[in-house]
């Protein structure tokens, strides 16, 4: 699907209802993107899309890492720290902290919505591109769903798409869970159908990425949620449909995975162009410039744009490097003893963007899914069905690119000691990319884990993040989390 690249402005860039209400909403029509300034041919609906996917990106630039792996107990401070991290580290959130907030989610569903709404009555010259739009769209809203549900539990669920102040709709109240759920699998669903075979985009969605994240969410719903047998089958189907697309493949070197964009690996990922959208968390992981020795800089320490403010805690570094075969360590994270200044460095590989005069420019594609990742799903949904010697196939893909070892797992591995290679090649191979949080509640052991939720298990939803004061503040339908 190509076409000319701009951005969704006015009200539909900025009606979250609960967030705004009728205030925010009031804005000049005559700017913003309406029915009858907007919606009028294909054009515009595909011009959509690239809006809504720059403000998909946007809305995880940061906070993706702040919900998928921050309250793992395996990253601490970095040179500095302060509390918008700290409190993830230690579990202790309250309703003001940043990421508490899920405005920017909703106003990308929001986005969504309105292609829903107006592109079915766009004429276009080829309909498997009205399609490609829809699946796009449909994909978009239910990955926000699905980390909505994970990330805050019961939440309002907006399906039609907000354009005007004066909508009857303004105050929504949060749903059940339940309902949140239901309707990421609707959206898969009915993306799956939609999205052409032939789409093989990796910044866009794709038959792939669509089946990938309908396999995450399955086996979110089989392992976490009740689904049982049944969700474990349809993410089976999902991701077998993955492993058997001939477009993906895993990269002989790790490395490559990470140095060459929308390669044969990645499924999914977040586009970052100079110019056009670059930052996000890996900001966080490099040494200030002024902190090392001039010789050093870029040889080889990676220096950033500010404050080093996080970095992985050492029990988790000497986890990562304890076996010297294993070659993902030195690509997640390096150190260094700079002499001059008497101090060690380290600093995260993955993500460092480019160093063009003497900038840091932070445009690496953050990768969301890969085919490492359709592997090790599959290892854990066959060895969660009862198929062992599959499930060790599957994580011994994985391992042998990684230690250089064919078989690295004995097919003689009970179901429990299979599902601990899967969580421990997943913490190895997913540094820093936003999943090992969930990882450990889908596993069942994340309070056996984290040393910060020890004794914590009947904390009322102490897995679940606070509302934003300011989503209770504007909208009086919004009720805080209990125990939050």
């Amino acid at each position: 699907m190509k076409a000319k690249l701009y951005f969704l402005t006015g009200v539909a860039a900025c009606s979250l209802a609960f967030q705004g209400c009728h205030d925010k909403l009031n804005v000049d029509l005559e700017s913003a993107i309406t029915a009858n300034s907007m919606w009028q041919d294909e054009g515009d609906a595909k011009a959509a899309v690239y809006g809504t996917f720059n403000k998909f990106r946007s809305s995880f630039a940061t906070a993706y890492i702040f919900w998928g792996e921050y309250r793992s107990g395996l990253w601490g401070p970095g040179l500095a720290t302060n509390a918008t991290y700290s409190d993830p580290f230690s579990n202790q959130l309250n309703s003001t902290h940043t990421h508490a907030n899920w405005a920017n989610l909703y106003t990308t569903i929001n986005d969504c919505n309105l292609i829903l709404k107006y592109t079915p009555n766009i004429p276009f010259t080829n309909e498997s591109e009205k399609n490609e739009v829809l699946a796009n769209a449909l994909f978009v809203r239910a990955f926000c769903y699905y980390w909505i549900g994970r990330v805050w539990g019961d939440a309002p669920v907006l399906l039609n798409g907000f354009e005007s102040g004066q909508q009857d709709d303004l105050y929504p109240s949060r749903e059940s869970a339940d309902r949140v759920f239901e309707q990421v699998g609707i959206d898969l669903e009915a993306a799956r159908q939609l999205m052409p075979e032939d789409v093989v985009e990796r910044d866009l969605a794709s038959r792939a990425a669509i089946n990938l994240l309908l396999a995450d969410y399955q086996l979110w719903m089989a392992k976490v949620r009740g689904g049982g047998t049944a969700s474990l089958n349809a993410a089976k189907q999902a991701v077998d449909q993955v492993l058997a697309n001939s477009n993906y493949s895993l990269m002989s070197n790790f490395s490559s995975v990470f140095s060459s964009e929308q390669n044969q690996e990645i499924i999914f990922a977040w586009s970052l162009v100079q110019d056009e959208f670059t930052g996000g968390y890996p900001a966080d992981f490099l040494i200030p410039l002024q902190y090392i020795s001039a010789e050093y800089i870029e040889n080889p320490i990676k220096v950033g744009t500010h404050q080093q403010w996080i970095f992985l805690t050492d029990n988790y570094k000497d986890f990562l490097s304890a076996d010297d075969r294993d070659q993902r360590a030195e690509v997640s994270f390096e150190t260094f003893f700079d002499a001059p200044k008497d101090a060690t460095f380290q600093w995260i590989n993955k993500y460092s963007g480019s160093w063009e005069n003497q900038t840091r420019v932070f445009d690496s594609d953050i990768v969301v899914y890969r085919y490492a990742d359709a592997l090790l799903m599959s290892a854990e949904i066959e060895n969660a069905l009862g198929n062992s010697p599959l499930a060790i196939e599957q994580v011994n893909k994985v391992a042998e690119r990684a230690y250089g070892v064919a078989d690295f797992y004995a097919n003689t591995l009970s179901s429990q000691q299979i599902d601990d290679a899967i969580l421990n090649e997943r913490k190895k191979e997913f540094v820093a990319e936003g999943k090992i949080w969930w990882d450990l509640i889908r596993f069942g052991v994340v309070f056996d884990e984290v040393p910060t939720l020890a004794g914590r298990e009947n904390e009322q939803n102490v897995l679940l993040w606070p509302v934003h004061d300011s989503s209770i503040n504007t909208n009086p339908n919004i009720k805080q989390t209990p125990g939050r």
